[in-house]
C-alpha cells in the first residue's frame, strides 16, 4: 500500500521531495534578520494549486514562490506567488528573491525573465542587489472614499490623506500619501474600514500604502492587507513602492526620480527599497538579498 505522505489541510504531497530556500530581501547594511523573509521551492511541477497554497500556510511567511518551467518565449522560468491566504499576480521580494535562486540553480548571468501572472518581469543584479522592472506602465484611478473617510480608515485625524489614488503597476493597491513621517508612524487601521475601503473596486484584496516624505530623497512607508480577515502589516512591500513610482508619474512628478523607501520600522524588520522612475516613465525597484538557509521537505 503506498505511503499517502505528509497532510497540508486536505491536500497531500505524495511522494515528492521539496527542495526549498528561506531568503530576506530588501535587507539593510547586510544585516541578515532584516527584510522581508521569502521561502522559495525550487521545482513546483506537480504541485496543484490547494498544495501550494497550503505549504505558503504552512511557513505563514509574507509570501513563499514556486519555480515552474516557463510557458513563453523569453523567459527563465515561470513564477507563481502565494501568501498564506491568496495568490498575487505581482509582488516585489518575491521576485528578486526568486530571480537570486534561479541564478544560483542554474549558474546563469545577473538577468532572468521572470513570468509572472502579472506578465514578464526582467530582473537584474550588481552581486546580490537585485533590480526588477515594473510589470507594466500604471494604471491609476481616484478612489471612491474620500480623503477624511481614508484618514479615518488609518485612525488619523480628517486632512490627513493627500491625493489618494487606486495606482497598478501589476496589482492594484491604494496609496495614500500623508503629510509627514509623523502622522505615517501614527497610522493605526481599523480592519473594518480598511475591509470597506481597502479592496479595488473591481474586487481583489484589500491593499494599502501609507506614505510620507521623511527627508530629501527619503521616503518612510507602511504597507497594510487583511489575509483571512487579521490586519497584516509588510516588513518590505516591493510591488508597493512600484505603484509609489506609478503615484509619482500620475501626479507630474519631476523625472528622473530617485527616492530610498525605509518600510518595516513598525514591526521589528527594518527594510530598505530602492525606488527609480526614468525619465521616459519606466519604474524600477532594487534591494539587497540574503540567503539564509536551505532544506527538503521530505514525504
Amino acid at each position: 500500500m503506498a505511503r499517502a505522505g505528509p497532510r497540508c489541510g486536505n491536500v497531500t504531497l505524495g511522494d515528492m521531495e521539496l527542495a526549498y530556500r528561506i531568503l530576506n530581501v530588501f535587507t539593510v547594511d547586510g544585516r541578515r534578520l532584516s527584510g522581508n523573509p521569502l521561502c522559495v521551492f525550487e521545482d513546483g511541477r506537480g504541485l496543484d494549486d490547494a498544495t501550494m497554497q497550503a505549504l505558503a500556510r504552512q511557513l505563514n511567511l509574507s509570501e513563499t514562490t514556486f519555480i515552474l518551467p516557463p510557458g513563453v518565449p523569453g523567459a527563465t522560468a515561470r513564477v507563481r506567488i502565494f501568501t498564506p491566504a491568496f495568490e498575487m499576480p505581482f509582488a516585489g521580494h518575491p521576485t528578486l528573491g526568486t530571480a537570486q535562486v534561479l541564478r544560483a540553480l542554474h549558474g546563469g548571468g545577473d538577468r532572468v525573465m521572470l513570468e509572472l501572472a502579472a506578465g514578464l518581469v526582467e530582473v537584474t543584479a550588481v552581486a546580490d542587489r537585485w533590480t526588477l522592472r515594473a510589470a507594466r506602465p500604471p494604471a491609476t484611478r481616484p478612489p471612491e472614499a474620500g480623503p477624511d473617510r481614508l484618514a479615518a480608515m488609518l485612525g488619523l485625524p480628517p486632512a490627513s490623506v493627500r491625493r489618494p489614488l487606486w495606482v497598478d503597476t501589476g496589482v492594484e493597491q491604494l496609496v495614500l500619501p500623508l503629510a509627514t513621517a509623523a502622522q505615517v508612524r501614527a497610522v493605526r487601521p481599523d480592519p473594518a474600514l480598511l475591509d470597506r475601503h481597502g479592496r479595488p473596486p473591481g474586487g481583489g484584496e484589500a491593499m494599502v500604502l501609507a506614505w510620507a516624505p521623511d527627508g530629501p530623497g527619503r521616503v518612510l512607508a507602511r504597507f497594510f492587507s487583511l489575509e483571512a480577515g487579521a490586519l497584516v502589516e509588510d516588513p518590505a512591500t516591493g510591488s508597493a513602492c512600484a505603484n509609489l513610482g506609478g503615484w509619482h508619474l500620475a501626479t507630474g512628478a519631476p523625472r528622473p526620480l530617485a527616492l530610498t523607501v525605509s518600510q518595516g520600522e513598525a514591526v521589528g524588520r527594518p527594510s530598505r527599497l530602492d525606488l527609480t522612475v526614468e525619465a521616459d516613465g519606466g519604474i524600477f525597484v532594487s534591494g539587497e538579498v540574503i540567503e539564509l538557509g536551505r532544506g527538503v521537505l521530505r514525504p
